[in-house]
Order: C-alpha cells, then sequence, then structure tokens
C-alpha cells in the first residue's frame, strides 16, 4: 500500500477543510464547472453503508448552503474557484479527511482516507468510528 503522507494534497484557502489530492482536484474542477454558476459540491455523511456510515457528495445551489454550514473554497489549477460544503455534523465524523480520485477500471472513482474511522468496508464508501 502506498504512502498517503507523500501524495501532494491542497487544503482550502484558509488552510481548513479536508485534504484534496492533484487529482481529485482536477476531477473536482472539471465537474464544478461543468455545474455551472453557483453551485457547490456538499460532502457529508449519513447512516447506512456495510460499516454504519456512508460518505455523500452531492452539487446543489448557494441557495442550498445553510448558515451552519461550513464552506471552504479551493482553487484548482485551471484557475476556476469552487466551493465545498459540510454540515456541522458530518465535518466531526470526516475532520482531516483525505479525498482522492482514481482512473482504475476497478476501484475507480472518488476515494476516501479517513483518519477518524475505526473501520471501513472493502469499497470504501462507508466506514464506522
Amino acid at each position: 500500500m502506498s504512502d498517503q503522507s507523500k501524495i501532494p494534497t491542497h487544503l482550502a484557502k484558509d488552510g481548513k477543510g479536508i485534504l484534496i489530492t492533484d487529482t481529485a482536484m482536477t476531477q473536482l474542477g472539471q465537474l464544478c464547472q461543468q455545474q455551472g454558476e453557483e453551485k457547490f459540491l456538499r460532502v457529508g455523511v449519513r447512516s447506512g453503508g456495510c460499516s454504519g456510515m456512508s460518505y455523500t457528495m452531492d452539487f446543489i445551489s448557494s441557495n442550498d448552503v445553510q448558515d451552519s454550514d461550513e464552506v471552504y473554497e479551493y482553487i484548482p489549477d485551471n484557475g476556476s474557484l469552487f466551493k465545498v460544503v459540510c454540515d456541522p455534523k458530518s465535518l466531526l465524523y470526516i475532520y482531516g479527511m483525505q479525498l482522492d480520485f482514481s482512473t482504475e477500471l476497478i476501484g475507480g472513482g472518488f476515494n476516501f482516507t479517513n483518519p477518524n474511522a475505526t473501520q471501513t468496508c472493502g469499497c470504501g464508501s462507508s466506514f464506522a468510528v
């Protein structure tokens, strides 16, 4: 298994938020650009999945951002700013998480590495704390 600490990552402009690898940053930058103006990426957790909790990612409009949400700004290499939104309850479970993207045929897509998880499932989309 590769050493996760050597993978280049990005933090939000304020130095906080989730860690996003270069490959995930490129992919998210493209996806956010395709979504159009005023779309944010909401990340979070919900009950369910094989280990008890599962990760969620979805695009939302700026009108769907709640006052209690944390909003982080990221600037990918293409220079187009995008924002990641997380509710306070989810942030307790995913703070410090690393988001990566793989182009592998099997197991490709977005991958989550969560230092708060005590158990993860084989597919990597659910966890327990």
